[in-house]
Formats: structure tokens, C-alpha cells, sequence
């Protein structure tokens, strides 16, 4: 199979070069950067290229993997090149419809990596979650068999649960992110090492890897606890959003664990 991916950001760097290791032949990269197309590219022996124009339709497959509100122009575009109707077409967004690309092309689909990425960090690709969806039977075994070619676990979710799973994903990634960053936020206004918290994140993601979450809450929410809420109550008082936070994230464990 012949790739040509779109996008060198952190999701077309990870999968390109995951999708090189496998000895797929990707053909070209392409960003607005050059320099970004040509540092990845560099990578996967892939010819760089910043210009619309200069992507061709030689390769079986298209990757868009750029920000969610430029997958439409990017389609636009590739659209008026000659031959492109009739080549699989997919994005990598969590969020995006497949039909985006319905406007566009004959066969389109989706191949969503379901991870969080960043260039820094490596990234075991083959416990990545790959979800697939396409127009047509015959698009949709070739991205099962590219999925299963880089990942243990592919998935075939249509539009409707994969906007539904990344709402979860926003949840249980980029909010308990941000948790960490308030926690941090705390220590450092107070002079303490975030470094004490870490064991406790660590252990918390090693326990929901086995038991469920609503079996592994702790804390003075999921005693019932009043006193020591009121303490960190009044303590937040210096933190007016933390506190509201705090109120918030209590109520909801407690109407959990009233179930």
C-alpha cells in the first residue's frame, strides 16, 4: 500500500513513523511548514512537499491528520486533483464527522488513533486503540488490515460512538490533565514538591487499569467526610475557582456513590 499523509503535527509524526516501522511505503508528507514536512519526512524517506499542487494521486491511501477545522479545506482542495474522486480518503479526527469528506470523494473514511500525542514522547503504538469507519466495505478492510498491521486493537465505530468516545477521552485525558496542573499550581504557590503527588497519579492509573473507577474512588467525597471538606473548603478560599471546582467534583462523587 501507497500513503501520502497530510498533516506533520503531533499525530502525522507518530503515525507516520509507527506506519514506516511496519514497511508501509509513504510517498509524501506534506505540511504548510516545509521544514516540518521535511524533518518528518527525513524520518520515513518520504519526499516533502508545503504546496497543495504538489501532492499527487500515485497513492492508494490519504491520511489527513491536521486540525479539525482545516480537514474541510484540506478535502476541497485535494478534491480538484485529477483522479482523487475515487481514492480512500481519511482523517484522524476523534471529533470530526466522517461525512465531511462524503461532500468530496467516492470513498473516504476515518482512522483515529485514540491516544493523546506528543512529539517529545515515545509512544507504544501497538496498545493504541485504532478506530475505523468508511464509505465502503472494500475501504473499510483496508483500514482494518493497516490498523491491525500497527495496533493489537481495532475498532470499527461509526461517526456517532466515536463522537461519543472522544467526549469520554476529553474527560478522562485532558481534564484530569488539567487537575494535575491545578494540584501543581497549589504545591508550587505553597512551596511544596509536586514531585510527593506522583506516586498517588501513578498508583491511581495503575488501579482503574484493573477495577473499575466507581470501585476505586477514595477520599473524604466518597466517605462522606464533612469535616475535612469544609477544611479544604475554607483552605480553597484563597483559590475562589479551585473552590468552586472543588464543590462541584465533590457533589458529582457523592451522587456516584448514591446510586
Amino acid at each position: 500500500m501507497k500513503i501520502t499523509l497530510i498533516g506533520a503535527g503531533n499525530v502525522g509524526y507518530h503515525l507516520g513513523k509507527r506506519l514506516f516501522k511496519k514497511g508501509i511505503n509513504i510517498r509524501q508528507v506534506y505540511s504548510r511548514q516545509l521544514i516540518n514536512a521535511q524533518f518528518l519526512a527525513r524520518k520515513i524517506k518520504a519526499v516533502p512537499v508545503s504546496k497543495f499542487s504538489a501532492i499527487d494521486s500515485k497513492s492508494d491511501l490519504y491520511i489527513i491528520a491536521v486540525k479539525d477545522d482545516a480537514i474541510e479545506t484540506v478535502a476541497k482542495v485535494l478534491s480538484r486533483h485529477k483522479g482523487m474522486k475515487r481514492k480512500l480518503i481519511v482523517h484522524t479526527s476523534g471529533a470530526a464527522s466522517s461525512e465531511i469528506l462524503a461532500k468530496y470523494f467516492l470513498n473516504f473514511g476515518i482512522f483515529y488513533p485514540l491516544q493523546s500525542f506528543s512529539k517529545t514522547r515515545k509512544i507504544r503504538f501497538s496498545n493504541i486503540p485504532i478506530c475505523v469507519h468508511a464509505s465502503h466495505s472494500k475501504g473499510l478492510k483496508k483500514l482494518n488490515n493497516l490498523g491491525n498491521l500497527i495496533s493489537n486493537r481495532v475498532a470499527t465505530i461509526n461517526d456517532k460512538e466515536r463522537a461519543i468516545l472522544h467526549v469520554a477521552a476529553v474527560i478522562v485525558n485532558n481534564f484530569t490533565n488539567h487537575l494535575f496542573h491545578l494540584g501543581q499550581h497549589i504545591t508550587n504557590e505553597e512551596q511544596l514538591e509536586f514531585d510527593l503527588l506522583k506516586p498517588l497519579i501513578e498508583e491511581t492509573v495503575l488501579k482503574i487499569a484493573k477495577y473499575s473507577p466507581l470501585e476505586m474512588q477514595t477520599g473524604p467525597a466518597r466517605r462522606n467526610d464533612e469535616k475535612t471538606i469544609k477544611k479544604h473548603l475554607k483552605y480553597l478560599k484563597k483559590f475562589p475557582k479551585y473552590q468552586h471546582l472543588y464543590t462541584l467534583l465533590t457533589k458529582s462523587i457523592q451522587d456516584a456513590h448514591r446510586r
